[in-house]
């Protein structure tokens, strides 16, 4: 049986999008990928260390002096563009798995605040504006938010410190929030802060207001515990769900574990790089084949944090175990297929992801050739190909198109 890899470097983008300036114009800057190579090459006095993206093409669809312009692997690499507004990881990943988030309801919670106050109190909480701001303490212990890491009104937060509430109480009070939100994305955010959380609100974009959660140290001080919240849709018309119920195996790693819905994929949670790529090395030695469908969420983190070094430094982690991957897909039809979910550059001037085209970089043992692939029009066309890719078919997606023929044997048709 073949197997299909799908490695999200999450923020990992590869120069902005046309509309990247829509909300701030010095987006149309972006770009995660050079920005990184070029501080980290002033930082370290060496280029980043990055040969298996080199051989996966990444140099053929981004012209950096540091990047390998030939390879001599088989690949097929291009670039996508999103296929959703705004640069959002949960988003990201549901259109990257065949959902149509071509239409997102954006909402501050400003224009809520009644409702979810109701809806919370109703649930016997104890609810209370902060600071005549528009976002909601509960129970003493719990803010309520709009999130300042994506664009204004994509996401908001239920955010609490594990000193002072289980996350399991935090976890409680978003799903309440989530009932009555109509925005893409609740998120649950449990951690240990530096003070008390309303020392970090802050005002955003476009009228919000939230929690400045990297400057509250949850992200450094470890523990940290989130749970994504999303919107009700047809799971069984996305990537995950099709594999599983075509017989095989699907494993769900990192913050794919926690934002993509299949029930019976084995989930392997992780955020620290390390455990991410062990536990992808890990499915795929098991030589069970299917799907595996893994984030590295450390780059993001450091986008968030603007941390160019930590960023580089996750990179060529991410690299080496990408190495092993293509070192152990090597059957017919395995696929390695690397990829993002939005851009982060940590040298824009703030912490918000960028809206960037990202990479598509497909390893390919069974292929005759390397392939310079047309811009994708959605990341909905990483979730097809991969259903090629395993003899599914790719049409029984929500959306998207194959950006490659089927394997040899394979009868996938393209949607």
């Amino acid at each position: 049986m073949s197997t299909t890899v799908i490695v999200v470097i999450d923020g990992f983008g590869v120069g902005a999008m046309p509309d990247a300036g829509t909300l701030r114009p010095g987006d149309l800057s972006a770009d995660t990928c050079g920005h990184v190579l070029d501080h980290c090459r002033t930082a370290l006095g060496r280029p980043l260390r990055l040969p298996a993206l080199g051989e996966l093409g990444l140099g053929l669809i981004h012209p950096h002096p540091d990047l390998a312009r030939r390879t001599g692997r088989p690949v097929a690499a291009g670039r996508a563009a999103l296929g959703y507004p705004g640069a959002d990881t949960f988003a990201g990943h549901q259109t990257m798995m065949g959902a149509d988030f071509s239409r997102v309801t954006v909402a501050t919670l400003a224009g809520h605040l009644d409702e979810v106050s109701g809806a919370l109190k109703a649930a016997g909480h104890l609810v209370e504006p902060l600071r005549e701001q528009p976002l909601l303490l509960v129970d003493g212990a719990v803010l309520v938010h709009d999130n300042l890491e994506a664009d204004p009104g994509i996401n908001w937060n239920a955010s609490g410190r594990l000193d002072e509430l289980s996350f399991d109480g935090i976890l409680a009070i978003a799903r309440t929030v989530r009932a009555v939100a109509p925005v893409a994305r609740v998120i649950a955010v449990g951690g240990h802060a530096d003070g008390p959380l309303a020392t970090y609100v802050r005002d955003g974009d476009g009228g919000t207001v939230g929690l400045d959660t990297p400057a509250t140290g949850f992200y450094r001080n470890g523990g940290l515990q989130v749970r994504h919240l999303g919107v009700d849709l047809d799971h069984t018309r996305q990537l995950p769900d099709i594999a599983a119920h075509a017989g095989l195996p699907v494993t769900l790693v990192g913050k794919a574990a926690d934002i993509l819905a299949c029930e019976a994929a084995v989930r392997r949670p992780a955020v620290a790089t390390g455990e991410v790529l062990e536990h992808t090395l890990a499915a795929v030695r098991g030589g069970e084949g299917g799907l595996v469908v893994a984030n590295v969420q450390e780059t993001d983190l450091a986008g968030h944090q603007q941390d160019t070094g930590r960023y580089g430094s996750v990179l060529e982690q991410v690299d080496a175990g990408l190495a092993e991957l293509t070192g152990l897909l090597n059957g017919p039809g395995d696929r390695l297929i690397v990829t993002a979910d939005h851009g982060n550059d940590p040298t824009i001037g703030h912490a918000y992801h960028s809206r960037e085209y990202v990479p598509v970089l497909i390893h390919r043992p069974d292929a005759a050739g390397i392939e310079l692939l047309p811009d994708a029009a959605t990341l909905a066309d990483v979730g097809a190909t991969a259903a090629a890719a395993l003899g599914l078919d790719a049409g029984a997606l929500t959306t998207g198109a194959t950006l490659l023929g089927a394997p040899s044997g394979h009868g996938a048709e393209p949607h």
